[in-house]
């Protein structure tokens, strides 16, 4: 996932410089620059533990996961192999309700997590935490895959299947169903709906400015940088408009078609920035094949004995948690609205398709970012470690990343650029279709109310690529963080039903009620 703030990515914001632009961001900026820093402080407050400070929202979120994988008994790892299967469709019926296949759906919601931050975010985690992140990394993702199959499942079973065939979910949905069946009664059902209806205003939100404007932003930064910058052909605040102007039609023309659409775009995107972007990675890691063994070492014993001015293990630990907790949204209550749009008659399917996602965006995307930085051990990176022990700021992740990437691809920025444009493409559609259903749920559905929302969505791209209004980004950021305090107190209460839906499953599958399909 990308972000703009500095908790999760360490600031990676631009803005117009002069000028009438210039002029209207900063008014926008001294309006909403109090509310901003006051919420942002609350949702990203830093809590203390045996030296160590942190944003208590990281805590929040690895001990939900890790008490998920508990309760399930280690289902990431128990149904990894099923998960795969399902993915392939072995066990799918085509008959079955919903829009899209299980890879579709796996891919649309990965399209929303992997972005500049697994590039930017773990180039940051390993300068200011070591390389033994990395090792607390890979747990966090490990432990987030039964958090994203609580939250899917449920996705699943408390969607809602419209006449035409189109589906809405999400916790909006599974809040304000579920609560009233776990708690009878006023409070419940208040409950609920009041949890559903602030999960839609801050997905509705975020998808707008986090998961929109800020995604623009970047991409034509980055292509601004790549082609001569403020002096080159998209230097000039025209260049950026007309850009704007290009990929709201592009971004669209695929939310228009619906997840549907999304689905079908986002099931060849995906793959094709992965393999991009891991290929480039294993082109540094297999120049520099003779430094790996000496990497993994760094990286077990950076974890379990790091140097002090670290933080000790607790500090090097933390880094990883929280880059880990903010890539892959494993909480956050996002991805099952993607997950929700399946074809499939049980919920628990798409929860074990759901638990991948992790797998995929952190343990393989952010760790080989990670080795390709660890093993690469350029002058740079060991230059920004010094600065960040010695007190001072933390550099652009970017540059750390893209250092790595030049020492044998001289080139690298301009696939760099080529990944980036994909990730920030992927995550606006996929946030298109996240903020389209919160919009609905909160104004009502229909062909007018849907139309409105897509106009409104694609001309905030074209003003995210002019302005990039940093406070109303860093109050995005928070206001998507803090859907995670509220969605998983829903997780917690219905866990049992989770229970039920693995295990009717299950039984299902023991009996030959659902069998494999030979055709995949």
């Amino acid at each position: 996932m990308t972000y703009s703030t500095s908790p999760p990515d360490g600031g990676l914001v631009l803005a117009a410089e002069s000028g009438a632009l210039a002029d209207i961001e900063n008014a926008i900026n001294s309006v909403f620059n109090p509310i901003s820093e006051g919420f942002s402080d609350i949702v990203f407050g830093k809590i203390t533990v045996f030296g160590v400070t942190f944003p208590w929202i990281v805590a929040w979120l690895v001990i939900a996961a890790a008490l998920f994988t508990v309760v399930f008994g280690f289902i990431q790892f128990r149904a990894f192999k099923l998960a795969i299967d399902l993915v392939r469709g072995k066990y799918t019926d085509p008959k079955e309700p919903g829009e899209i296949n299980h890879f579709q759906a796996l891919a649309s919601a990965l399209s929303g997590t992997v972005g500049l931050g697994n590039i930017a975010g773990v180039g940051v985690a390993v300068t200011i935490g070591g390389a033994g992140a990395t090792f607390w990394m890979i747990v966090c993702g490990l432990l987030g895959m039964a958090t994203k199959f609580v939250e899917c499942t449920l996705g699943v079973k408390y969607r809602e299947i419209a006449a035409d065939g189109t589906v809405s979910g999400g916790p909006m949905h599974y809040l304000r169903k579920g609560i009233p069946e776990r708690i009878p009664g006023a409070f419940g059902s208040v409950l609920g709906k009041v949890l559903a209806v602030l999960a839609a205003v801050m997905i509705l939100f975020f998808a707008i400015a986090g998961g929109n404007m800020f995604q623009a932003n970047q991409t034509f930064a980055q292509l601004r940088d790549v082609t001569g910058g403020d002096t080159g052909w998209l230097g000039s605040d025209g260049a950026a408009l007309v850009f704007g102007v290009l990929l709201a039609v592009i971004i669209g023309a695929v939310i228009i078609g619906g997840i549907k659409s999304i689905g079908a775009v986002t099931s060849r995107l995906v793959p094709a920035m992965a393999v991009i972007y891991v290929t480039a990675c294993l082109i540094v890691i297999g120049v520099n094949i003779d430094a790996v063994p000496a990497a993994v070492g760094d990286i077990i014993s950076g974890a379990f004995t790091p140097e002090a001015g670290f933080g000790g293990m607790i500090g090097v630990l933390i880094v990883g948690f929280q880059r880990a907790a903010f890539s892959n949204e494993a909480g956050l209550g996002s991805a099952p609205i993607a997950h929700s749009a399946v074809r499939t008659k049980h919920p628990a399917t798409e929860g074990l398709v759901a638990l991948l996602e992790p797998f995929i965006d952190t343990v393989i995307v952010c760790t080989m970012t990670a080795l390709t930085i660890v093993i690469a051990k350029t002058q740079f990176w060991v230059d920004a470690q010094q600065q960040v022990l010695a007190g001072g700021e933390t550099p652009d992740g970017v540059t750390v990343t893209s250092e790595s990437f030049a020492t044998v691809l001289p080139w690298f920025p301009y696939v760099l650029t080529l990944a980036v444009a994909m990730f920030a493409i992927s995550t606006i559609i996929t946030w298109g279709y996240y903020g389209q259903r919160a919009w609905l749920f909160l104004f009502g559905s229909g062909k007018t109310s849907e139309r409105i929302y897509n106009v409104v969505f694609c001309l905030f791209t074209v003003v995210g690529s002019v302005l990039t209004l940093g406070s109303v980004l860093n109050f995005a950021d928070a206001v998507l963080f803090a859907l995670a305090l509220f969605n998983i107190i829903g997780l917690y209460i219905m866990i049992p039903v989770v229970k039920r839906e693995l295990a009717s499953y299950r039984e299902k599958l023991r009996t030959g009620e659902v069998r494999k399909f030979e055709k995949v």
